[in-house]
């Protein structure tokens, strides 16, 4: 594992969108960052599918030996994250 894949995520991530982020994102880590950084500063909405998605994410690269770091999320995402129990889980910047 070495270096960081960054992914800027610009539109809402949900249901509609999530199998083409997973795609994206499941590409990343089989590449082995150490970290994979998801910046969401200007992504409007998650919801449940998209929590899904990265919780999903996150453990791949924990077994991997590496990080998912979601970067930047504005009020309405991080107040999402909180409501889902999840900003403890997953590692927020």
């Amino acid at each position: 594992m070495t270096g960081v894949i960054e992914i800027v995520i610009n539109e809402e991530l949900d249901a509609a969108s999530v199998p083409r982020f997973a795609a994206l994102l499941h590409e990343a880590v089989d590449l082995g960052p150490d970290n994979l950084v998801v910046d969401l500063m200007e992504c409007p909405f998650v919801d449940a599918a998209a929590i899904g998605l990265l919780l999903d994410v996150h453990r791949r690269m924990f077994a991997a030996g590496g990080r998912l770091t979601l970067r930047s999320p504005g009020p309405r995402v991080t107040r999402t994250l909180r409501l889902a129990r999840v900003n403890n889980v997953l590692h927020v910047q």
